[in-house]
């Protein structure tokens, strides 16, 4: 898959709290992942290809070969949040869930999830990931979901997995509460198909035109939120302040400086490359669309003196702080 593959955070909040409960050491399994000892933050978005380590290493702790399974059973009861909310306001449980899986992505874009209906039978498809364990562990909080919805009344009939190996029948029978056929043509949930004709007893045309429109918006601004966003925009009333430290960032924002550190080193960069990426964008625009003198500029992005802000841009362009701004200006002006 090209894009990058991502899930909301709240999973991965709510498999340590999981594996807490069954009395794991989960510092190993963390670290595996550049990840402390501690709760995850909920609203932080997660790469979804570092899931092969994390379960390797959940697997090599525990040594059980059934491990997403079990945690998936751990697992406390999902709340599904907005797609819930557009799931109980839906005229019916059938429209609720086929506009939830439209905007399944707020979720994971790991798995492309799909509704059809087989004669009497509905067909909840997608269920494919290359890692066993996440794909046997989400699917938990995707049941608890659609029986909370529906007052307890959706039951699956048989769920189907394309992997070949597996745990036992006894244990996917307690877990998911059906049957599993293992080694399928696709991954998925079998249920009534009558029940997506269910009224929705939540049911308010409104509030559920109202639900999907944030819905919508959260799904546009997605690609845009992560925490590299939210750090740059706390940059911008920093800087200027001289008080620029990964300290300082992590109490702004009301997280543990490690957790932050660990956060950016998912994404594949650290707290000092944020920063010199944004003062480097910010001298470029200041110079290039402003009058202002460069030491005003170099107070605009909080260097100490000129020569450290000119070294500073040298080594970011190839050129002086004038130099660039002649050029940039020249070309504007033409």
């Amino acid at each position: 898959m090209d894009e990058a593959t991502s899930d909301a955070g709240i999973f991965l909040n709510m498999t340590y709290h999981a594996l807490g409960r069954m009395g794991v050491d989960r510092g190993v399994i963390f670290a595996s992942v550049n990840l402390p000892d501690e709760a995850p933050d909920p609203e932080v978005r997660r790469d979804n290809s570092t899931q092969a380590r994390f379960w390797r290493a959940a697997e090599e702790v525990t040594g059980d070969v059934d491990i997403g399974l079990r945690v998936g059973g751990h697992l406390e009861e999902f709340r599904g949040g907005l797609l819930e909310y557009l799931m109980l306001s839906s005229k019916t449980f059938g429209e609720g869930l086929r506009a939830a899986l439209h905007y399944g992505t707020l979720y994971t874009n790991a798995m492309d999830l799909q509704l059809r209906v087989d004669g009497k039978v509905a067909v909840l498809s997608g269920l494919v990931h290359p890692v066993r364990h996440y794909l046997e562990s989400f699917v938990c909080p995707i049941l608890s979901c659609l029986k909370r919805v529906t007052d307890g009344d959706f039951r699956p009939l048989v769920i189907t997995f394309e992997h070949g190996e597996g745990a036992s029948p006894n244990l996917y029978e307690q877990v998911y509460g059906a049957p599993v056929q293992l080694n399928a043509a696709e991954g998925a949930i079998h249920f009534d198909a009558k029940l997506l004709e269910r009224p929705s007893l939540s049911a308010d045309a409104q509030l559920f035109a109202v639900i999907e429109a944030h819905a919508a918006q959260r799904l546009a601004d997605l690609g845009r939120a992560s925490i590299i966003n939210i750090i740059e925009h706390e940059l911008a009333g920093m800087v200027e302040a001289g008080d620029v430290s990964l300290t300082n960032m992590a109490a702004r924002l009301q997280r543990n400086p490690r957790t932050l550190r660990a956060d950016l080193a998912a994404q594949g960069t650290n707290f000092n490359r944020v920063v010199a990426s944004y003062r480097e964008r910010l001298a470029r625009r200041l110079l290039s669309r402003t009058s202002h003198s460069i030491d005003q500029i170099v107070y605009l992005t909080g260097f100490s003196e000129p020569s450290a802000f000119a070294r500073a841009f040298k080594r970011w362009t190839g050129e002086t702080p004038t130099d660039y701004r002649t050029r940039k200006q020249a070309n504007r002006s033409g």
